[in-house]
């Protein structure tokens, strides 16, 4: 079985930084995309930055500039750095990777989700 673990969520004041890590485990034969995005009280989720398995980078317009999305292969793990952040940030945010499994499907897997909470 596949999962997602995210960490690094928290309460931060505007302006703060936050870094958020998420590792796929289980039976995983290979990753393209890999990514995060976010869900506030009322709204849609939303994508934040995905990254291909080459290393390609896609962010959401709200926080080109200020939010780094980088992966490390080897560790099947996503990152996000997240810095001048506003209130507006406030957010659920999900990890997502489209993962090949055991099973020899393609599927995409969510994580659980970590608070991102931005408020002085």
């Amino acid at each position: 079985q596949v999962q997602l673990v995210e960490s690094g969520g928290g309460l931060v004041q505007p302006g703060g930084s936050l870094r958020l890590s998420c590792a796929a485990s289980g039976r995983i034969f290979s990753i393209t995309d890999m990514g995060w995005y976010r869900q506030a009280p009322g709204k849609e989720r939303e994508l934040v930055a995905r990254i291909s398995s080459g290393g390609t980078a896609t962010y959401a317009d709200s926080v080109k500039g200020r939010f780094n999305i980088s992966r490390d292969s080897a560790k099947k793990t996503v990152y996000l750095q997240m810095n001048s952040l506003k209130p507006e940030d406030t957010a659920v945010h999900y990890c997502h990777a489209h993962i090949l499994n055991s099973d020899y499907y393609w599927r995409d897997y969510w994580g659980q989700g970590t608070q991102v909470s931005v408020s002085s």
